[in-house]
């Protein structure tokens, strides 16, 4: 019996890697940004750390005219140009064995056929067991065609109770709550609920995950992490850069729907949730489903949600465009890159604490992180002149890029006279361990692969995050125009008029 199936070695040493069994990953739009800077080089990378096994299969499906080795030809380089680990001639040697292409177009019956019988093949020469994940790179307007030729393909239906078939789907799941319950109801009807994957990539990223071991495996912040103490958490997801080449997708879309429908609203609910009986998938969902299903909109959506979109000005020292005047733009958009908004949790613990949630592009700096600020002291035994420069007690969780927490207090600053000042205490994923963090595509694949869900959001929370959203959308759709905001800056005064209604501000990452 090797180590790896050992099972009492596998209970003493839990930093032993999970190995996936044999399988296979059906990539359906291989040719796309994804799959060529996320997906490929995170199969590499698992490979490259010995988290496949050698009944491994890579597989591509697209509308090239490409042969078996023309693929190959594009994951090698791929590999080369976005892998997170050395690349290994050995390692490209065995996983290059198991790849294979099959050119066609989603409504090609023959095609699917085709695929059918490669991954047949693919069984009995790679031994991938029957096993196989297919991952739909694709907008959500193909994933009924594509799940429909897989059933009718027989690919969507495992042979027997020992062989799975898995499918998994990029966000957005849906751009509001009936279209997210119709695409649910077609990929549900091919596939049982434990066999479908929506990736959400953020909850792959180590510091997300932190999120739970910070708040569980600590006495330290449970008694305080209530609105006893807590003042408001702001949770902020920053990008320094446009729209890039992403008009046909992101216009219409907007930042509200692209990035608070899921990761935002994911990270509220994981800060916000109560303790999970165990970290089983059914009991974490069951936990944060209980968050979103008691989040309050504010009475008046004019006072407390806030949306903007750039103007032209300054990043990096380099003079940008207005997002009106990016290629693509219709000279009129109304699509926000700029979205705020304030958000109550009808719970005991939670109750009058706000949840701000802002998201947008051509800001500051590109960062993602959570702040729980608390309230101040109820009484201060100083001098006011020695504490004019303290400000809330604050525990700030970074989740990129700069991955670590950092918690603000007040300390005397040296010398004869009492004076309070703020300072901080840092922990860095990149000083703290020598382990280095894997890509969040590594991990969610893997899962993908070991069929462990907890980190994938069901139709549930799919279907509660819309609820939300909507008719926040709905009214921004009736009322006006987003605001002008100057590339560079931190967005709309309206966003900072919004928390200077409540007497707060938003912190400047």
């Amino acid at each position: 019996m090797t180590w790896l199936a050992n099972p009492l070695r596998d209970k003493r040493d839990k930093r032993l890697p999970r190995i996936a069994g044999p399988s296979s990953l059906v990539i359906f739009g291989v040719t796309g940004d994804l799959a060529r800077k996320k997906l490929m080089p995170a199969v590499y990378d698992l490979a490259n750390r010995g988290l496949l096994p050698p009944g491994f299969s890579l597989v591509g499906f697209a509308r090239r005219e490409w042969a078996t080795q023309d693929f190959s030809r594009q994951v090698h380089d791929a590999v080369k140009e976005h892998a997170r680990t050395p690349f290994s001639e050995a390692t490209w040697r065995q996983l290059s064995e198991g790849i294979r292409f099959v050119p066609g177009d989603f409504s090609d019956d023959d095609a699917f056929d085709e695929l059918e019988r490669t991954v047949r093949k693919l069984d009995e020469q790679q031994g991938t067991g029957g096993n196989h994940a297919f991952y739909l790179s694709i907008p959500p307007s193909f994933f009924d065609v594509v799940c429909k030729q897989l059933a009718r393909s027989g690919l969507a239906e495992p042979e027997n109770e020992d062989q799975w078939r898995r499918v998994v789907i990029e966000k957005p799941f849906g751009h509001n709550l009936q279209s997210a319950r119709e695409l649910n109801a077609v990929v549900e009807d091919i596939f049982p609920a434990d066999s479908i994957f929506r990736i959400d990539h953020y909850l792959g990223k180590e510091t997300v995950q932190n999120i739970m071991a910070l708040r569980f495996a600590n006495q330290l912040f449970e008694p305080t992490w209530n609105a006893h103490y807590v003042d408001h958490v702001q949770i902020t997801m920053a990008e320094d850069i446009g729209i890039g080449g992403r008009a046909g997708y992101y216009d219409g879309i907007g930042a509200a729907r692209d990035v608070i429908q899921n990761h935002l609203l994911q990270l509220l609910a994981l800060v916000a949730m109560e303790e999970p009986v165990s970290f089983d998938p059914s009991d974490l969902r069951a936990e944060k489903e209980k968050v979103l299903s008691a989040v309050r909109l504010p009475a008046d959506l004019t006072k407390h949600t806030a949306r903007g979109q750039y103007a032209a000005g300054w990043a990096g020292g380099t003079p940008v465009r207005g997002y009106l005047e990016e290629d693509g733009i219709a000279p009129d958009s109304r699509t926000e890159t700029y979205a705020a908004v304030r958000l109550d949790i009808d719970t005991r613990r939670w109750a009058g604490v706000p949840f701000y949630l802002r998201t947008g592009k051509r800001l500051g700096r590109r960062v993602t992180e959570v702040a729980v600020v608390f309230k101040r002291a109820p009484h201060l035994p100083f001098e006011s002149t020695a504490t004019e420069e303290l400000g809330e007690n604050a525990l700030v969780i970074r989740v990129q890029p700069d991955e670590g927490v950092t918690i603000r207090f007040g300390s005397k600053v040296p010398g004869t006279a009492m004076e309070v000042r703020d300072v901080t205490m840092d922990f860095g994923y990149g000083y703290s361990f020598t382990e280095e963090s894997p890509e969040a595509y590594e991990r969610l694949i893997l899962d993908v692969l070991l069929g462990d869900p907890p980190l994938f959001p069901r139709h549930e929370e799919v279907e509660l995050s819309w609820k939300i959203l909507d008719p926040i959308e709905e009214f921004w759709a009736e009322n006006g125009t987003p605001e002008q905001y100057a590339s560079g800056g931190w967005g709309p005064k309206s966003a900072d008029e919004m928390l200077a209604r409540d007497g707060r501000h938003w912190r400047i990452p």
